[in-house]
């Protein structure tokens, strides 16, 4: 599999693993979903660290903790009709590519990636996800091969 450079903004499809499910003790995730990368750090060896931020369909509890996906945004990644939100009170780290990246389903099998969010909505995204995580620290579960 061909995996694409990392770069914040990049919807891919990801295996992701929330933090109640690690707080009980799971060490894989239960469904693979979109997620978005909010940030990519290069470290001194050349290694990626990718932090992401999950997809869901599930309305939040707290408007204030998630940011839904505009209909046309979602048409346009060839997201499914319904409606779907970026978490921000919790995100996923791993060192690219890692082992949980899955293929989009209906397209080409080396494909992970849904494509990118327009760059403002993903300002808002980034820009909220970082007032909170200053405010609250967001739960962040690191992933490892």
């Amino acid at each position: 599999m061909r995996f694409p450079e990392p770069y914040a903004g990049l919807i891919i499809r990801y295996s992701y693993l929330w933090k109640r499910e690690f707080d009980a003790g799971r060490e894989e995730g239960t469904n693979d979903r979109p997620c978005a990368i909010v940030m990519t750090i290069v470290d001194e060896d050349g290694d990626k660290d990718v932090l992401v931020l999950p997809v869901t369909h599930s309305p939040p509890a707290d408007p204030a903790d998630a940011i839904e996906i505009p209909a046309t945004t979602k048409s346009r990644l060839g997201l499914d009709g319904e409606r779907s939100w970026i978490v921000i009170t919790e995100a996923n780290e791993f060192v690219w590519p890692g082992p949980d990246l899955r293929a989009v389903p209906g397209r080409d099998e080396s494909t992970i990636a849904y494509g990118p969010l327009p760059p403002r909505f993903f300002a808002h995204v980034r820009d909220k996800f970082l007032e909170r995580d200053q405010r609250e620290k967001s739960g962040r579960v690191k992933r490892t091969e």
